[in-house]
């Protein structure tokens, strides 16, 4: 593609770190983090990145790659905000994949993931349901639980019991046909994993799996770029 020609993306930050949650907790990873969301749930820990004065970067695919490739990483997440509101982010998707990355794209329930789904092998989603802690909830798109693989992730960020019962009600009721792995996250600071694990061993609930959030526990809560 022509450099002129070549889309650009709103990008706050671009950084290496760990993968902190899902199925690749633990691994080495790139991030590439995006301006903005269409949602603002109470527990946001990324709000910084989605005002409107927050300072970024317009980057294009080839910019992206080129400062992806001195991490010598072959996880790269694109989160945000939001990514998928982004305008033609299927190219960039589709470019990571190509270049021979993992890509996961952390989305937060409210796109409709159709239009991103064969993109490419390399692709996996983490898709969110905000539950009625968040104050989103009712912007949740359920038909997004459709088609998912077991290479994608459906988590919910949990506040309290209220949350936690939600949570496995959707899970038994919406999630049977669902190949995604199912995590539970506690948000930091609202409640205790003990819990959540006492909610899990009361319900002989076995499909979901408590994860803590890994960059929390290794570096400050509010650190950047980690």
């Amino acid at each position: 593609m022509d450099a002129r020609q070549e889309p650009s993306y709103q990008v706050v930050e671009i950084f290496q770190s760990i993968n902190g949650e899902g199925q690749r907790a633990g691994e080495r990873a790139a991030f590439v983090r995006m301006k903005g969301c269409n949602l603002a749930c109470s527990y946001c820990d990324t709000s910084w990145a989605n005002e409107p004065e927050a300072s970024f970067r317009n980057m294009g695919i080839g910019e992206i790659l080129d400062k992806l490739s001195e991490f010598h990483v072959k996880n790269v997440t694109v989160t945000g905000g939001e990514p998928l509101v982004q305008k033609e982010i299927v190219l960039l998707l589709k470019a990571l994949a190509e270049a021979g990355y993992r890509v996961e794209v952390e989305t937060n329930g409210s796109v409709p993931l159709e239009p991103f789904r064969n993109i490419s092998s390399e692709i996996a989603f983490t898709v969110d349901y905000k539950l009625p802690g968040s104050g989103m909830e009712e912007r949740m798109l359920r038909e997004n639980f459709r088609g998912l693989a077991a290479k994608d992730t459906v988590k919910f960020v949990v506040s309290d019991r209220a949350d936690l019962e939600k949570a496995y009600e959707v899970c038994e009721r919406e999630l049977s046909d669902c190949r995604g792995a199912v995590y539970l996250s506690p948000v930091f600071g609202r409640i205790e994993p003990e819990e959540m694990v006492a909610f899990m061993t009361e319900r002989k609930w076995n499909r979901a799996r408590l994860q803590i959030q890994l960059h929390k526990v290794i570096w400050d809560p509010e650190a950047r770029g980690v």
